[in-house]
């Protein structure tokens, strides 16, 4: 299991991030940058979150983040995992709600550190 986030210079990666402040890509986005926290926020389809550049997969970020939470739908959530795992990542965080039995099936089949239906700015300070 992937250990709570306590050190602050680590990268995260947030896929799901988003300009909308209604949710939660954005208000976890904003959270983890108030606490003081290296975030890259991805979205395929954002130019800027918050007025900082996104990118759109992190096979597009300059250094690899040491956590990736993923604030997105639970089907699009295992296909990325898996593309990730894939490229030799396996530190993954899922908020709730990107979560599924099938998502945790095939966790439970790799050597991937993970948290499922926590979150991350419950667990961060």
């Amino acid at each position: 299991m992937l250990k709570l986030v306590r050190d602050k210079k680590i990268k995260i990666a947030l896929i799901g991030a988003s300009n909308d402040n209604s949710k939660f890509g954005y208000k976890i986005y904003k959270n983890l940058l108030s606490k003081g926290y290296d975030v890259t926020p991805i979205n395929p389809k954002e130019i800027l979150i918050d007025g900082v550049r996104s990118i759109k997969n992190t096979k597009l970020m300059k250094s690899r983040p040491d956590i990736i939470n993923f604030v997105i739908p639970p089907k699009v959530a295992l296909e990325e995992t898996k593309k990730l795992e894939d490229n030799g990542y396996n530190n993954f965080w899922f908020q709730p709600g990107s979560e599924s039995s099938e998502l945790i099936n095939y966790l439970e089949t790799t050597n991937s550190d993970y948290l499922v239906n926590e979150c991350i700015m419950v667990e961060t300070n």
